[in-house]
């Protein structure tokens, strides 16, 4: 693999750092600056959907800028948000300081992943691919539990000290490593937009959101959980973070293997089994051993699904239009954050932290649900497209790290 691939992960490492970190010490920060749980997890879901609204446009207003440059930005903005949120005298300027890097957040996946796929031959896009990506597992292994197990030795600001470092290094790889890359001129290809009208990719999209939104119902305030269901210090937070982290790299790569046998199945019932995972923890999280392996079932079943939920993007998708169509993943992704966090949010307001199982157990019948559901391919695309044993899409294996 090219370095360029590897320091183009470590960038992707950087920012998944800086989305996630708060998730591990929102109960300070919510007790810090006197606000409400719920109105803490604006800092996650605030993120997620200034991500989810501005992907597609700032990907176009940056379509003509060198590559490379754009990157640098990126992680330079990421840097300064870090600082500004150590810094942060109020609630109101650390969410502020949030909101400003996810503007451009958007930009530094299309075109880290893009320029992955650059720097190898076709036949071995997808392993760059999923190296770019293993950046993220990282984020949720060694970023989140480290920024946590820092907040705690010293305090919440020391959480965002790191983030930042991780996003300095960062720049420094990409700016010693990554070559320049000045922007091809091609013209726009208006045919794409006809995949749009094709009732199977909404259901795509819509299956993505209600199994994110499902997911990120709980994980956003796993911390919280912990402490008042569970009753666990900071250092054991951040240690069950760690371990529902190697799960889930552990789970991603096992299920990987499983689903790209049967794919369907992945999509039918990963919900079923991540709900069946939430509901033991429901029934035993106050005691520490067994949730202890609750947890590690619960990081090998979660994580599996961001494989899960890229795989059906492309799901029954043509080839021809696989990257357009792919374009707007991410922010179905992250309206799926949104909803999850601020339904568990008010979940948690409501009636207390122990029953968001159960807002994210309706999420993940929906997404259950629309798998029944199979919306015939009509116009051109329909001799294009191929069965369910085929491969119109990228394999699940392909995005396993």
């Amino acid at each position: 693999m090219n370095k360029t691939i590897y320091a183009l992960s470590l960038g992707v490492f950087g920012v998944a750092t800086s989305e996630f970190c708060v998730i591990g010490i929102l109960p300070v920060l919510a007790k810090t600056f006197n606000v409400s749980i719920d109105t803490a997890g604006w800092l996650m879901s605030g993120f997620a959907l200034t991500v989810a609204l501005c992907g597609p446009f700032i990907t176009a207003l940056t379509k003509n800028i060198n590559r490379k440059t754009i990157l640098l930005l990126v992680l330079a903005t990421f840097v300064i948000s870090n600082m500004m949120s150590a810094l942060s005298t109020n609630f109101t300027v650390l969410l502020i300081s949030r909101i400003i890097p996810a503007i451009f957040y958007p930009a530094f996946w299309a075109i880290a992943l893009t320029l992955g796929m650059k720097q190898v031959a076709p036949k071995d896009a997808p392993k760059a691919i999923s190296v770019v990506m293993m950046g993220l597992s990282i984020s949720t292994v060694i970023g989140v539990p480290l920024t946590t197990y820092f907040a705690d030795l010293f305090n919440w600001k020391a959480s965002f000290i790191i983030s930042g470092i991780v996003n300095i290094i960062a720049f420094l790889s990409l700016l010693l490593v990554v070559p320049s890359t000045p922007v091809e001129r091609k013209k726009n290809n208006t045919q794409n937009l006809t995949i749009l009208k094709e009732p199977f990719v909404w259901i795509n999209y819509l299956y993505i959101l209600l199994k994110i939104a499902g997911m990120f119902a709980t994980y956003s305030y796993l911390a919280d959980y912990f402490t008042k269901i569970t009753h666990m210090n900071g250092a054991q937070v951040s240690l069950m973070l760690l371990l529902f982290g190697i799960a889930g790299i552990l789970g991603n790569w096992i299920v990987g293997k499983i689903v790209s046998k049967n794919v369907h199945l992945g999509f039918r019932y990963f919900p079923v089994a991540l709900i069946l995972v939430e509901v033991l923890a429901y029934f035993f999280g106050t005691w520490f051993i067994p949730m202890t392996v609750i947890i590690f079932i619960w990081g090998f079943v979660h994580t599996s699904g961001f494989l899960i939920g890229n795989t059906r993007g492309a799901y029954k998708i043509p080839r021809e239009t696989l990257e357009f169509t792919n374009s707007f993943v991410p922010s179905f992704f992250n309206l799926g954050v949104t909803f999850g966090t601020i339904a568990g949010g008010w979940v948690i307001k409501s009636t207390g932290v122990h029953n968001i199982i159960w807002i994210s157990a309706a999420f993940l019948l929906s997404a259950f649900a629309l798998t029944f559901i199979h919306p015939r391919v009509r116009g051109k695309y329909q001799e294009n497209n191929l069965s369910e044993s085929e491969e119109s899409y990228l394999s699940p294996e392909q995005f396993a790290h």
